[in-house]
């Protein structure tokens, strides 16, 4: 069992084979930062639900429920990746928080003020890493 060098990164890959795989929920071990990021794909409708459950090992994980399009069966996630990587930390500054799609997709941030979106960032007159985009 190797260590996983970029948990962020794994959950996103997770996340996009299992929506590829047309599956309707998605086991990931669990971690604080992971759990904001549900939060977030949660409230902005990109999922469908979540569940953290603690009893499962020290970890813990996270069970996700994927939301596809009730008649085209397309997935709600079109793309999700991952900006800030270990090797190359990617930061902005308030003024500076990048426009997804135009604004018609999110940013992730981890802020000093915690984990959020671009514009609660930009309403805060906050900056920090962008963990991903979301569109």
């Amino acid at each position: 069992m190797s260590k996983i060098t970029d948990p962020i990164a794994d959950y996103l890959t997770r996340i996009r084979n299992a929506q590829k795989a047309k599956h309707r929920v998605v086991d990931i071990p669990a971690s604080n930062i992971k759990k904001e990021i549900t939060k977030i794909l949660k409230e902005k409708g990109y999922i469908l639900n979540y569940k953290f459950e603690d009893d499962v090992n020290y970890q813990g994980s996270i069970k996700i429920a994927l939301k596809y399009h009730p008649e085209t069966k397309t997935p709600a996630i079109k793309s999700i990746t991952r900006v800030s990587k270990p090797g190359l930390r990617q930061y902005c500054d308030s003024e500076n928080i990048p426009r997804v799609l135009n604004g018609l997709g999110i940013a992730i941030l981890s802020t000093s003020k915690g984990v959020m979106t671009d514009k609660e960032a930009q309403t805060q007159g906050v900056g920090g890493e962008v963990l991903c985009y979301v569109y």
